[in-house]
């Protein structure tokens, strides 16, 4: 079983990178989790480049979600949303709508932010945006505020309560991959 993480934040020592990380430890071992990098590189979204051949990073990003059993989306908050560079990636891998590398496919989401509210109104608008892929987007949320507070000197996740509620998300999220398992194709 393999999940890949995605990541809102660019930055190289992001608090949603970080937060991804602190999941990856909480998976059984037999989840191969993969954190995807490639958020950056891929370009604007122009309908008019959105040809048979898509832009090396586009493909590279619709192949590793096509190659993913599940997908778990950690997002900052920018402006009360998400980040543009995020809506960016999903508009490209929203494109054809009805066959899509989302499409059906189990997803969940996640978020840190330096302010008091974790990021609560750019999950509530990525839950919306993947929904409208056609992802299968899972309850739960995780709304690590105060980000710079929440994290040890390595990168861990050290409050136990958002831990748990990480663990909830991700038993969610491998929930729902069992149930799509079940469905006859």
């Amino acid at each position: 079983m393999k999940v890949l993480g995605i990541s809102g934040s660019l930055r190289p020592d992001s608090y949603n990178t970080k937060l991804l990380r602190a999941a990856e430890e909480l998976f059984p071992a037999e989840v191969d989790f993969v954190l995807y990098q490639g958020v950056k590189a891929v370009p604007p979204y122009d309908e008019g480049d959105d040809l048979q051949i898509a832009p090396m990073s586009v493909a590279a990003l619709r192949s590793a979600i096509g190659e993913a059993d599940a997908v778990l989306f950690a997002t900052p908050e920018y402006n009360a949303s998400i980040p543009g560079s995020l809506k960016n990636a999903l508009d490209w891998i929203s494109r054809p709508l009805a066959t899509n590398t989302l499409r059906n496919k189990p997803v969940a989401v996640v978020g840190a932010s330096t302010g008091a509210f974790g990021a609560v109104w750019a999950q509530a608008d990525l839950r919306k945006v993947l929904g409208a892929i056609g992802a299968r987007v899972v309850e739960g949320e995780v709304a690590v505020g105060h980000a710079p507070t929440r994290f040890d000197e390595t990168g861990r996740l050290e409050d136990e309560s958002l831990r748990e509620q990480l663990q909830e998300t991700i038993d969610a999220l491998l929930a729902a991959l069992e149930a799509r398992a079940l469905v006859p194709a």
